[in-house]
């Protein structure tokens, strides 16, 4: 059977695993476990810029990961505050119709970021570096510099 070979022609079985084992970290980075550290780097923009100041925080990958990822998540999420505030000002013309849609505009948006927010911080728990589309390319080159 040749090595590049996915099932098995008699069994069906497969012969290399189809999805790759996830790497999640262990161990302690200060006082704190990883994955406590990297999932408090997303409470606020503080702790992400206190754990990238900090000394043995600041020298842990996974740690420095998602303080990075973190911080580009608020700068997203600033960006997206402001261009809602300037539709709604846009939209504030349109009567009855304007104001929905920027209402709509605005819990949708508000929903999406608490959302990813939220599993920002149980991937983080479990010890996974999940990296976001755009912002977390960023945070893997901020790592990449140490």
């Amino acid at each position: 059977m040749p090595d590049t070979a996915a099932f098995c022609p008699n069994c069906g079985r497969a012969m290399q695993p189809a999805i790759q084992p996830v790497e999640r970290v262990q161990g302690n980075v200060g006082g704190l476990p990883q994955t406590v550290a990297g999932a408090l780097a997303y409470c606020t923009i503080l702790p992400a810029i206190v754990f990238l100041l900090v000394e043995p925080y600041s020298k842990n990958r996974f740690v420095r990961f998602h303080s990075f990822q973190c911080i580009g998540l608020w700068l997203a999420a600033l960006v997206f505050g402001a261009a809602l505030r300037v539709a709604g000002f846009l939209l504030f013309f349109v009567p009855l119709l304007g104001h929905l849609v920027v209402l709509l505009l605005s819990m949708v948006v508000s929903l999406g970021f608490f959302v990813i927010w939220v599993v920002m911080i149980v991937k983080a728990l479990q010890g996974e570096m999940l990296k976001l589309p755009v912002i977390g390319d960023f945070a893997q080159q901020q790592i990449a510099a140490i």
